[in-house]
């Protein structure tokens, strides 16, 4: 395998051979110089190009050039107004208010070419335009490929990997062999930048005969698209000409363009096409090499950035220490499924776009739909790609490991290392006490709060300041679609964060207090109590079991009050003996997936209310335990931290007495 040298004189034995100039391959390259890779560039184009096809970045995107220092190279973007899923509109900062980046945001292809071409330049990676590949052998070691230069003459790189950054036409692909399944186009937008016309701006305007859209821009070019209702794409060897925009126009709108002056024409359709590997050998495609699509609301491009992302740190890993062809794996496997679903959620919005009259009532059935906020934001992070894992820089991380703090690395290989986990009420109380023992312990723990997101927050941030990962998650429960909202919310976080949406851990910590004289309780009160304490743990628990894998563990705060009288407290007691219920039965219905299933019972525990600074309430409060004292949060997120752990894998169906022994009696 190649060695980076860093002033290489022969790069045809290059580490890494990139085909493609454009956003995807150069930012590709950047990813691999920051890591050590020598990376040569080979483009076909003598020229970068002047067509600027896409112009829309989303939060994902952003986060990532953010990280890297490339947004103020880029001008910053200015925000792009709102998005639209199949031209009904939706706008995209629903999927994340709190995200600096949600949105969308205006940046147009050439300027994020000529930005990353820079940056790759100035970083070390050789870029040869003119260049095209005729031939790729993977050999084993290396991969052989054949390149005619510019001035006609035949050469041969050898470098220890290819990657096609190519398009939706790759040769790469082509020359190597990848299986492309999916459908060729059906409907077809033709498309133009237009100078010297004076129409009006148009958005998704569906007429009798078609779609027509018309955006002037800044520079008094005006882009229009055109589809009309039920025609066949062309089967063109080449791009449209200007008159057949006009006329599609006319039959559409009744507008003559025809005096216009097209700066770009070309045309695209909704093929819808993935390759069912993006690694073969030594070879490996990202972007629309990997996987073809409408480019709507500016999906592809920045799918493909994207997978730049994930696959530089991936493959630059490649040459430092020991090769992992096992992580170079993980790049098709945790980017096809990214693929597979944006591709499913294009075609869904082809269909709504570019169908005529036929989906008039899906249109207004879809519209209504997206005004329920879940839907909305389901939909919108769907989009920004928010769903998705964050691209990990492998080689980079490994560099920071060696330095980091060594509290930060006994975090990471504590007993739930690598273990994901949920606590429900842990903005405060037993539940942040529980939050932060189990995240000290190397769990990723999702810190669920009703409504107090602020003290959530600093439960995350106290966390992440220990050097555990945590992540805020917000659901008020007892209400319609509490149990949907809070795993909504859930599963974005585990699979942004690990690539998957697997909870190993689930503590039932969330509840409210009754505190009311049996006589005075009233019917909404226990209701109130009983839909908090008893019900929603229970569809918690039914809903995390399609998460949960084998020898996953849940954790149900139950109360010491099931087992001693309180009359103030007798609804909330007869509430958290349901836990214990739950606890029994899912105990023994769960035992042979490994799931053990327990209760954990605190005594009187300081929660931060008001009483617990009353020196004489506590003191009365103390002399209940025999240690005489009342209990703290922390004594009981160490049960359930134990109970969480492969120490207690033998322990199920249990109830735990955590009361600091008041249950003795006095």
């Amino acid at each position: 395998m190649a060695t980076y040298v860093n002033q290489r004189t022969d790069e045809s034995d290059a580490d890494v051979v990139i085909v493609g100039a454009g956003p995807v391959g150069l930012f590709l390259a950047c990813e691999l110089r920051a890591n050590g890779t020598g990376v040569t560039v080979l483009e076909q184009l003598t020229e970068p190009t002047t067509e600027s096809r896409a112009s829309t970045l989303h939060a994902r995107t952003m986060e990532l050039f953010d990280e890297r220092g490339l947004l103020e190279e880029l001008g910053p973007p200015p925000r792009g107004g709102a998005g639209h899923f199949g031209g009904i509109p939706l706008d995209l900062t629903a999927a994340a208010p709190e995200n600096p980046h949600s949105g969308q945001w205006k940046a147009p292809q050439t300027r994020i070419e000529a930005v990353l071409q820079d940056r790759a330049i100035a970083m070390g990676a050789r870029i040869r335009r003119g260049h095209r590949v005729d031939g790729v052998v993977d050999r084993s070691d290396h991969v052989d490929v054949e390149v005619k230069g510019p001035d006609g003459a035949e050469l041969r790189f050898r470098p220890s990997y290819l990657v096609g950054c190519d398009g939706e036409r790759s040769t790469v692909r082509r020359l190597t062999g990848f299986d492309f399944p999916g459908s060729s186009a059906t409907k077809e937008l033709l498309r133009a930048d237009v100078e010297a016309i004076d129409i009006p701006n148009r958005r998704f305007e569906r007429h009798p005969n078609g779609l027509a859209i018309a955006s002037r821009g800044p520079d008094g070019i005006t882009r229009v698209m055109v589809h009309e209702y039920g025609r066949e794409p062309e089967h063109r060897g080449t791009e449209p000409d200007f008159e057949e925009v006009v006329q599609a126009w006319w039959r559409v709108t009744g507008e003559d363009i025809s005096t216009g002056v097209p700066v770009w024409v070309n045309a695209f359709g909704n093929a819808n096409r993935q390759v069912n590997h993006y690694r073969l050998g030594r070879v490996l495609l990202a972007g629309d090499a990997a996987h073809v699509q409408l480019p709507t609301g500016g999906q592809a491009i920045n799918l493909g950035l994207q997978d730049a992302a994930d696959l530089g740190g991936k493959l630059a890993a490649q040459f430092v220490g020991n090769p992992d062809p096992a992580l170079l794996d993980s790049y098709h496997e945790t980017r096809h499924p990214v693929g597979k679903r944006a591709l499913t959620n294009i075609e869904a919005q082809a269909q709504l776009l570019l169908g005529g009259p036929e989906v008039e009532a899906l249109r207004e059935v879809v519209g209504e739909l997206m005004e329920l906020g879940t839907a909305r934001r389901h939909l919108a992070t769907m989009i920004s790609g928010l769903d998705t894992p964050y691209p990990a820089r492998e080689t980079r991380q490994r560099r920071d490991t060696e330095s980091t703090p060594s509290r930060q690395r006994s975090t990471a290989m504590g007993k739930l290392s690598e273990k994901t986990a949920l606590v429900t009420g842990s903005s405060r109380g037993i539940g942040r006490a529980t939050a932060i023992l189990l995240a000290r312990e190397g769990a990723l723990v999702a810190v669920h709060c009703a409504n107090n997101r602020t003290a959530a927050d600093e439960v995350v941030a106290e966390i992440e300041k220990e050097g555990g990962r945590a992540f805020a998650v917000q659901a008020e429960l007892g209400v319609t679609g509490d149990i949907h909202e809070l795993f909504l919310a859930l599963e974005h976080g585990l699979k942004e964060r690990t690539g998957s949406t697997d909870l190993n851990i689930l503590v039932n910590n969330a509840g409210v207090m009754g505190g009311v004289a049996p006589e005075e309780l009233t019917s909404e009160q226990f209701d109130r109590l009983y839909t908090v304490n008893a019900k929603a743990p229970f569809f918690i628990v039914q809903r995390a079991l399609e998460n949960m894998p084998d020898g996953g563990r849940i954790i149900n705060i139950s109360s010491g009050l099931t087992k001693f009288a309180n009359p103030q407290e007798v609804a909330y007691a007869m509430t958290k003996g349901a836990v214990d219920q739950i606890t029994l039965h899912y105990a023994k219905h769960l035992g042979s997936r490994g799931i053990t299933v327990n209760s954990v019972g605190p005594g009187i525990t300081n929660n931060g209310t008001e009483v617990f600074d009353i020196p004489e309430a506590v003191e009365q409060m103390a002399a209940l335990s025999v240690f005489n004292r009342v209990g703290e949060g922390d004594d009981v997120a160490s049960a359930v931290a134990f109970l969480a752990s492969d120490d207690a894998r033998w322990i199920t169906g249990s109830y735990i007495d955590a009361s600091g022994g008041t249950l003795l009696g006095g």
